[in-house]
């Protein structure tokens, strides 16, 4: 009896009775599981690039070193007449069947590191995106519109025309 212990608990020896074709099982599993979770749903999920906007306007706002959101003056006067909220204004969307590509337009505080900053909104708006949605993000793509000295509304730079 012993020694049927000592057989099973040996690792060298398990190793090698192991064989390649027992685990391959294991790892499809889960895989299978969400498949067949997902044919057997009752109804469909569709979730607005409104949403979407919401959520990586707020994620961003969140990081310390964002003044705000930059709006152009089309997208103010329409905020002002209630065409768009406030927490998705500078921030454009497209989404695929199989993808989000975000565009934020910051206005970052003097003295930030921009580099540092854009990666941390980047972090930021990709995990609460896909944590509150399940879609994936391919890209947050960053665009420093001004920088502002802490004074109300005092964005110095005035955005150009960028080519990508």
């Amino acid at each position: 009896m012993d020694e049927e212990l000592k057989n099973v608990t040996e690792p060298e020896e398990a190793a090698e009775t192991a064989q390649p074709e027992e685990t391959a099982p294991e790892t499809t599993e889960p895989i299978e599981a969400e498949a067949e979770a997902e044919e057997e749903s009752i109804g469909n999920i569709k979730i607005s690039v409104d949403v979407v906007s919401t959520i990586a306007g707020i994620a961003a706002s969140e990081i310390e070193g964002v003044s705000c959101m930059y709006t152009s003056f089309v997208d103010g006067v329409a905020q002002r007449l209630g065409a768009r909220k406030s927490a998705s204004k500078g921030v454009r969307v497209d989404m695929t069947e199989n993808s989000v590509v975000i565009d934020l337009y910051i206005v970052v505080e003097y003295g930030v590191k921009i580099p540092e900053l854009a990666w941390e909104i980047q972090e930021n708006v990709k995990n609460n995106v896909e944590s509150m949605t399940g879609l994936a993000v391919d890209k947050v793509n960053i665009h420093i519109e001004g920088i502002s000295f802490g004074g109300a509304g005092d964005i110095t730079a005035e955005p150009e025309d960028v080519t990508d």
